[in-house]
C-alpha cells in the first residue's frame, strides 16, 4: 500500500511522516493488497487541534476515518483505531453474509465483534423532491431541522442532495 500524505496549515516533519507509515502499514496484515492501493492521508492544524482523515479506497470496501484532537499523534492512533474497528466491522458482516466472500481479508489475524448488531430499517419515506435551487434546498433543510435535504435543482434539472458537514458549512451532492 502506498501513502499520500499532505498536510494543511502543517508542516510536514519527517517525524510525522514516519509515525503516519507506521502506524498504516500496520493495517497490512488485515488486507492482501496490491501495490496499487493508496492511503491518502490529510492532516490539517486548527486553532483548537490537529485533524487527521485518512481514505484508502480498496477494490470492494472504502475505509475512511477522521479523528481530532489537540495532540496530532494521539489523534494518529485514533483514527488507526477507528480503520480497525470498520476492518472488524466488515470482516464480521462479511462472515454472517457468506463463507465464500470476494473481500481480500486475512480472515485469521481479525477477531470478530461479538456486540456486532445487526442494521435494521427502522422507516422507510417516499419523497417527491420539488424543483428548487440550492440557496432555497438549504432554507427548507434548515427550517425541518434536518441534516439534509433532497431536491429537484432547477438549474440541472436533475436530483440533488444538500447537507450539513459537521464543520457547520454546507455540502452538496449531485446526480448524473
Amino acid at each position: 500500500m502506498k501513502v499520500i500524505i499532505r498536510g494543511k496549515n502543517i508542516e510536514l516533519t519527517e517525524g510525522i511522516q514516519a509515525k503516519v507509515n507506521k502506524k498504516l502499514s500496520m493495517l497490512d496484515k488485515y488486507f492482501i493488497m496490491s501495490d496499487n492501493v493508496e492511503a491518502k492521508v490529510l492532516i490539517r492544524t486548527y486553532p483548537v487541534g490537529q485533524k487527521i482523515e485518512v481514505t484508502i479506497p480498496t477494490e470492494y470496501v472504502l475505509l475512511r476515518a477522521e479523528e481530532m484532537d489537540e495532540d496530532l499523534y494521539n489523534a494518529i492512533d485514533l483514527v488507526i483505531d477507528k480503520l480497525e474497528g470498520q476492518i472488524r466491522k466488515y470482516k464480521t458482516r462479511l462472515n454472517r453474509k457468506s463463507k465464500d466472500n470476494k473481500l481480500a481479508l486475512n480472515i485469521a489475524s481479525i477477531e470478530p465483534l461479538e456486540t456486532e448488531e445487526e442494521d435494521v430499517l427502522v422507516k422507510t419515506k417516499t419523497i417527491s423532491p420539488k424543483p428548487m435551487d440550492m440557496e432555497e434546498a438549504i432554507m427548507q433543510m434548515e427550517l425541518i431541522g434536518h441534516s439534509f435535504f433532497v431536491y429537484k435543482d432547477t438549474e440541472t434539472n436533475l436530483i440533488s442532495v444538500v447537507y450539513k458537514r459537521h464543520d457547520g458549512n454546507y455540502g452538496l451532492i449531485e446526480t448524473e
